[in-house]
């Protein structure tokens, strides 16, 4: 078994668009393009985490792998962490690559460029940023923002993760783009943890990590990946991926 995996957690119950892991684009359902996706990253072998049989059976079909997972996990990181135990219960993965089921037209560079971080041995979590270019982001509370000091070139040390605008002052802001690369070891001690209180207060999980001193690095992309929540990105994504 290799040493790196991805996982992507799937399920049909999104509120803004049920039953998007389904949705045809180009022929084929969205998981099976993310899977792809995935697969020509090189890192390692695809794996959809889904609690839905249809889901499982759409990337079966497709010649891909699924393992089911129970439906009540509060998040994709629990989801993955139970799959990952369930298909490799002896410990041979090192790292676990996290990309979620709703990336369809993620170029496979930018998964590699999350895994890539891990290379250093003191990073625990790898994940991905792009420089905020569209002036309504800026204040967006839906637009995770990075708080990070620079460690080499396009490359950050995450001190903070915030909805609000930040930090202040003259210089880049950067969109978070919730991909995730964890050494096997951080991720069993990730899932471990009570929600942390800054977690709790800005709703967002990736804060657990460092509220509890883990190291966690960013790669700088280029562009914040197409992720389809709503129908109109659905449609967007169906456009892009009409001209592969």
């Amino acid at each position: 078994m290799s040493r790196s995996v991805i996982l992507i957690p799937a399920r049909m119950s999104a509120s803004r668009l049920p039953g998007k892991p389904l949705a045809d684009i180009a022929g084929e359902p969205m998981i099976v393009h993310v899977m792809r996706r995935a697969m020509e990253s090189g890192i390692g072998e695809p794996v959809v985490a889904t609690d839905s049989e249809a889901i499982a059976a759409a990337v079966t079909q497709a010649g891909g792998r699924a393992v089911m997972t129970r439906a009540d996990h509060p998040s994709g990181s629990d989801r993955i962490h139970e799959a990952l135990g369930a298909m490799d219960p002896h410990g041979h993965v090192e790292r676990v690559i996290n990309v979620q089921g709703d990336l369809p037209t993620i170029d496979p560079k930018v998964i590699r460029a999350a895994a890539d971080l891990l290379d250093d041995p003191a990073v625990d979590i790898g994940t991905l940023t792009a420089v905020i270019t569209r002036l309504d982001e800026i204040n967006n509370p839906n637009v995770v923002k990075v708080v990070g000091t620079p460690v080499a070139d396009r490359r950050l040390r995450a001190l903070y993760f915030t909805r609000t605008t930040a930090p202040s002052g003259e210089g880049p802001l950067y969109h978070h783009i919730g991909l995730y690369a964890y050494r096997r070891a951080a991720l069993d001690r990730f899932v471990a943890l009570p929600p942390g209180t800054l977690e709790q207060r800005e709703r967002l999980e990736q804060l657990r990590a460092l509220e509890d001193g883990m190291r966690i690095d960013v790669a700088v992309v280029d562009a914040v990946p197409l992720g389809v929540d709503t129908p109109a990105d659905l449609e967007r994504a169906r456009s892009l991926l009409s001209q592969r």
